[in-house]
């Protein structure tokens, strides 16, 4: 009988440890729902969000503000337009704020980064950002070194690499 009991205790630890690690698998992945309450929405248009995806966090100063809900092209300017949903206690945005799409680390996860600015007017439910930056793409960057396109200056071609002096001027240099 003592064992049966152990046995019992020991499959009802094993299953509750289960169920605690899915939930906490949910909650790290950012697939059981947000920290927030209320929230608001902000919109900003980017030429490149190569690798952000709905759910991707978004930050200010390292701190997690908000989620990306939504991306789509817009069909009128061929950009990608990404919806944000902001904490509602995150209420001073400066207008002149830029969001970036960043990286954790060199090849990490996507997600906005919103770098604060100076301004004394602040976004409101429903505004779009719009100063951005796009992703950088490592593979456009591989392509680009090589294939020699890399740091090459197209106007240093122009110029004579050395312009004639008056005789003796630079003799002692």
């Amino acid at each position: 009988m003592r064992t049966r009991s152990s046995e019992l205790t020991v499959g009802i630890f094993v299953i509750v440890a289960a169920i605690a690690l899915f939930f906490l698998a949910m909650k790290v992945s950012g697939l059981l729902g947000s920290n927030y309450g209320d929230t608001y929405t902000l919109t900003a248009q980017f030429n490149n969000v190569n690798g952000l995806k709905p759910r991707a966090k978004i930050t200010i100063s390292g701190v997690t503000i908000g989620r990306v809900t939504d991306i789509h092209l817009d069909p009128k300017t061929l950009q990608a337009e990404v919806v944000m949903e902001i904490d509602s206690n995150v209420k001073t945005i400066d207008d002149d704020a830029y969001a970036m799409v960043a990286t954790n680390g060199i090849l990490g996860e996507k997600y906005l980064k919103i770098v604060p600015g100076a301004g004394e007017k602040y976004y409101k439910a429903g505004d779009r950002i719009t100063q951005t930056q796009g992703s950088m793409d490592i593979e456009d960057l591989i392509n680009k070194f090589i294939t020699g396109n890399a740091g090459a200056n197209k106007t240093a071609s122009a110029t004579p690499a050395v312009q004639a002096q008056p005789d003796g001027f630079a003799e002692g240099f």
